[in-house]
């Protein structure tokens, strides 16, 4: 499907027809979804958040998606202009800080592209909440990928970090570089370890951590910065310290959704069914595990 915008009247009437059907509700919060806002002329984008705060006057929060290669074809002066109609909370595809990894998934922006559109952003008093995603970088680059993931998340300071997992969607540029063997992805162990480096790294942020989609593995990896920084480390440590039968256990169960997070296994008659999968998985596709795993990680993104 091809992109195209929508005109300003179109966008207007849905308003109105929604200030009309919800007759009053108090909307504490609203998202301008679909696509990316900064993409329509600043004019335009300031007429549409006034128009919702007239017809929602109870909004305390107006969010939409912040991509750096537009935000930064704007001024300053009109990143603020945009604040001060109501849009107070970006979330933010960064994805990568490290420029060979952008590069490579051709994500058309560098590290200092998205620190630069961050730093406007957070001037104008937006919040910002910034999304990463582990494995990226592949076999090949996954310590380059954390550590100047964190070095860029270090500069930003953002309110919020969002942790997903790869999952390799067919015909994408990444399945192409699988197929000629120049991408590799990596082992759920490795994607913790990456995790683990980029946590270990995030040294200047008072950003919330957080695991918090069903494609990541561990779902209790959630915290304040820096106080609970230990606490999330042990959360890595705890999982990449279980013995292997335990850890594959964990993964299948994880990925199967059996379990929800790591305590979930003190449950005998749970982890002993999933068990039984490992063992189906061991013969049915020996060698493949961790193929397997991706499979499943790919079925949810």
């Amino acid at each position: 499907m091809r992109f195209s915008k929508r005109s300003i009247a179109d966008i207007k009437k849905d308003i109105e027809a929604a200030a009309a059907y919800y007759a009053g509700h108090p909307f504490r919060s609203c998202f301008l979804q679909d696509g990316d806002s900064f993409i329509m002329k600043t004019g335009e984008l300031i007429e549409i958040l006034e128009l919702l705060k007239r017809h929602f006057p109870s909004l305390e929060r107006v969010s939409s998606y912040g991509r750096s290669q537009t935000m930064i074809r704007k001024c300053p002066s009109e990143i603020q202009e945009i604040s001060d109609a109501g849009l107070n909370l970006l979330y933010c595809g960064m994805e990568s800080g490290s420029d060979a990894v952008l590069k490579n998934v051709k994500k058309g922006v560098t590290a200092e592209d998205h620190i630069k559109a961050a730093a406007m952003a957070k001037a104008a008093g937006m919040e910002l909440s910034e999304f990463i995603i582990l494995g990226l970088g592949g076999k090949k680059m996954w310590q380059a990928h954390a550590e100047e993931t964190a070095a860029v998340l270090n500069r930003i300071d953002p309110n919020f970090i969002r942790v997903l997992t790869i999952g390799v969607k067919k015909g994408s540029g990444l399945e192409r570089q699988m197929q000629e063997g120049t991408f590799e992805v990596q082992t759920e162990k490795n994607l913790i370890e990456e995790q683990r480096l980029l946590i270990e790294n995030l040294n200047s942020v008072s950003s919330y951590y957080v695991n918090h989609h069903g494609v990541d593995l561990l779902m209790e990896a959630r915290g304040q910065l820096p106080g609970d920084k230990p606490k999330l480390l042990a959360i890595m440590d705890r999982y990449l310290s279980m013995p292997e039968p335990d850890r594959l256990n964990y993964t299948l169960g994880k990925r199967l959704g059996y379990y929800r997070q790591m305590d979930d296994m003190k449950d005998e008659n749970k982890k002993a069914f999933v068990e039984s999968k490992v063992r189906e998985v061991m013969k049915d596709y020996p060698g493949r595990f961790h193929e397997i795993c991706h499979h499943l990680r790919a079925q949810v993104v």
